[in-house]
């Protein structure tokens, strides 16, 4: 059996209606990689271990920025805070999958909640820090893309098979400070942080700040999706 994977819904307005939504291409890279899609909408008050109880894995997707308030700085003027029932709900769910030792993946904003949850900081507008030196944003649906390297002791490296990567990039905040137990394992040419996982041995919780998802014909990035599915599939043995 393929094993479950939720994936965090984000909510926007269409025809004047809230409506909770996701790029397809992540149902898409989660079915290439042999697991069962499962879209977990913002539930906010919801029981996160239930909503939890019938999926392996958590793939935290891409979205908005956090609230700053978080890691206890002002809003810069660049912020577009995600929905507050949407971040309340995401880090309910990853502090559960966490508590569970459910595998988890955290891409864009995701790793971005990962570091976040552990109690790291964030930057709120790349562009704006002294030694930014190629684009991260892009511009419109035009992704910029560049190269990353990543540490060659890593789980991420062995997922990758590589220590470097060319990636690409959508976003204007990163993270500044991992967090908690966590260690920063890939980083842009420009020096800011593209990876972190846990240091714990073992551990299946990883983030990455790109976008493989739209990456699926490239092995490397197929690859992150199949390691979240295989992990899910082991932790699922443990569970029962």
């Amino acid at each position: 059996m393929r094993p479950r994977i939720a994936m965090t819904g984000d909510l926007g307005l269409l025809d004047g209606r809230q409506r909770v939504h996701l790029p397809y291409a992540y149902v898409e890279a989660v079915v290439a990689a042999g697991g069962a899609p499962v879209v977990l909408p913002p539930a906010d008050g919801a029981a996160p271990e239930e909503l939890l109880a019938a999926v392996e894995g958590l793939l935290l997707i891409g979205g908005g920025d956090l609230d700053p308030s978080l890691w206890g700085e002002p809003k810069h003027p660049k912020t577009e805070t995600i929905d507050p029932r949407r971040q309340r709900s995401d880090l309910a769910l990853l502090a559960a999958a966490e508590a569970c030792g459910m595998p988890v993946l955290g891409i864009c904003l995701g790793i971005q909640e990962m570091a976040a949850h552990r109690g790291g900081r964030l930057i709120q507008h790349v562009q704006d820090e002294k030694g930014a030196t190629i684009e991260h944003s892009g511009s419109g649906r035009t992704r910029a893309m560049h190269n990353v390297v990543i540490e060659p002791d890593s789980l991420l490296a062995r997922v990758l098979r590589c220590e470097s990567v060319v990636v690409n990039s959508s976003h204007h905040q990163a993270v500044g400070e991992a967090g908690r137990g966590m260690r920063i394992v890939a980083r842009s040419p420009d020096g800011f942080i593209e990876g972190i996982e846990d240091a714990a041995p073992g551990r299946f919780f990883l983030g990455i700040q790109w976008h493989p998802e739209t990456l699926i014909d490239r092995p490397p990035h197929l690859a992150l999706f199949e390691a979240l599915c295989r992990a899910a599939a082991a932790w699922a043995k443990t569970r029962k």
